[in-house]
């Protein structure tokens, strides 16, 4: 049989029953589809996580009191024999390849503008007797801010430099910024953090959210000033960026040996930030493959509708499949005729999944921005090439019938 000829009986097979064929196909594309979605979304979100991580730049390092054995929360250990002082920090910023470092310390506290501007919405503030009190995130930080966090002042500046000593500076998140003072410049306010006056010098720029957290609802402090505010005697991380043309493991390394010289012994915890986001990847990508096979799942109950429908085209038609054996068709042929039946309508059914899933994808990401998508075309193809092997493989049997069915026998069928 000519491959012209072998094409144009399949495709007559399938309009000649094209009730049954379409709902065939529907198994496969709605299999196809769920795939297709379920990995947008999922790859979608595995993206938008890991811009959130490096947002703050890709050459970081961070320190954390308190040897771990996992990559938990760097502020939640500080059972270490000695804690991180700001000493460690400056010991830090001479190790060969780092640039600039962060000694950091967080915590929350009230901030009150004693003289609030007009605008601003309530946001959790309340004013009254003409101040306004917003309690926000406390970030007790060195003056290199700007240079590891990749955050800059969108007016004045951020905290000096200073020796022997902190001056009591603030500088604004954005939303801090607008809560307290609206539209007014709250360059040189006084304010209150934590009961302590401040003044402040600077409004950072937007940052945005990271997993939830709003980054601009925050107020930068000496980090000095945060230790006594909160009563600390350790740091709670130290961040560490380094030159483009370093390894970053080979820094970290160095900055091990100098706080394992300082401490004694390795009571501290280095995690750099490829580290960070292998974890973060594989944990994602686990994710997106999880979510993949659940889709998987529709398309194995699609194959199984091909193996029915297959089976039972086999048994309405005994005479067509007699008459061509009597024509002088082998029992190869008749079996290629059937299975090319099968893998058509999986492949069809592929192609229209794979248009709605990604059509679906795209629809979302438009409609609701919140919720990021990206179509995976790495599982779009796995995706097709499953579903034209699951119609292979549903088509095996109900061919092989086909094929060795007697033509006399099927010739005398009514």
């Amino acid at each position: 049989m000519l491959a012209r000829d072998f094409v144009g009986y399949t495709l007559g097979a399938l309009r000649a029953r094209r009730g049954r064929s379409l709902l065939t196909l529907l198994g496969i594309a709605i299999g196809v589809a769920a795939v297709v979605l379920l990995t947008a979304i999922g790859e979608g979100v595995h993206r938008f996580v890991l811009a959130e991580f490096t947002q703050f730049g890709s050459n970081l390092i961070s320190i954390a009191p308190g040897k771990t054995s996992t990559l938990g929360m760097s502020g939640a250990v500080v059972s270490n024999v000695r804690p991180l002082a700001l000493a460690d920090a400056q010991a830090l910023a001479r190790v060969p390849g780092v640039t600039a470092v962060v000694p950091m310390v967080q915590g929350n506290a009230a901030v009150e503008a004693s003289q609030a501007g007009d605008g601003g919405g309530d946001g959790g503030g309340n004013g009254q007797g003409g101040s306004r009190t917003r309690r926000s995130m406390v970030l007790g930080v060195g003056s290199q801010v700007p240079l590891v966090w990749q955050m800059r002042p969108a007016i004045g500046r951020f905290l000096p430099a200073e020796e022997g000593g902190a001056r009591a500076f603030a500088v604004l998140g954005a939303t801090l910024r607008r809560e307290l003072f609206g539209a007014v410049s709250p360059l040189g306010a006084r304010i209150r953090i934590g009961g302590e006056p401040y003044r402040v010098i600077g409004v950072m720029e937007p940052k945005g959210q990271m997993l939830g957290f709003d980054l601009d609802d925050t107020v930068f402090i000496p980090v000095e000033r945060a230790l006594a505010m909160f009563d600390r005697t350790s740091l709670m991380e130290i961040d560490l960026v380094y030159d483009d043309g370093q390894d970053g493991d080979a820094v970290a390394e160095r900055a091990k040996a100098l706080l394992k010289l300082r401490h004694g012994a390795e009571d501290f915890t280095i995690t750099t930030q490829d580290q960070m986001l292998d974890v973060l990847g594989s944990v994602l990508d686990v994710l997106t493959a999880a979510v993949g096979a659940l889709g998987g799942i529709s398309l194995a109950v699609g194959g199984i509708g091909i193996l029915t429908i297959m089976t039972i085209a086999v048994r309405e038609r005994r005479r067509e499949i007699g008459l061509l054996r009597a024509l002088g068709a082998a029992q190869g042929q008749i079996l290629l005729l059937f299975l090319g039946e099968a893998v058509l309508l999986a492949s069809l059914g592929g192609l229209a999944g794979l248009v709605v899933g990604a059509g679906g994808a795209w629809l979302i990401g438009a409609t609701v921005p919140a919720l990021p998508t990206r179509v995976a075309w790495d599982f779009v193809l796995l995706a097709e090439v499953t579903a034209a092997l699951i119609g292979l493989g549903a088509g095996v049997l109900p061919a092989l019938a086909a094929a060795r069915l007697d033509p006399v026998e099927a010739l005398r069928d009514e």
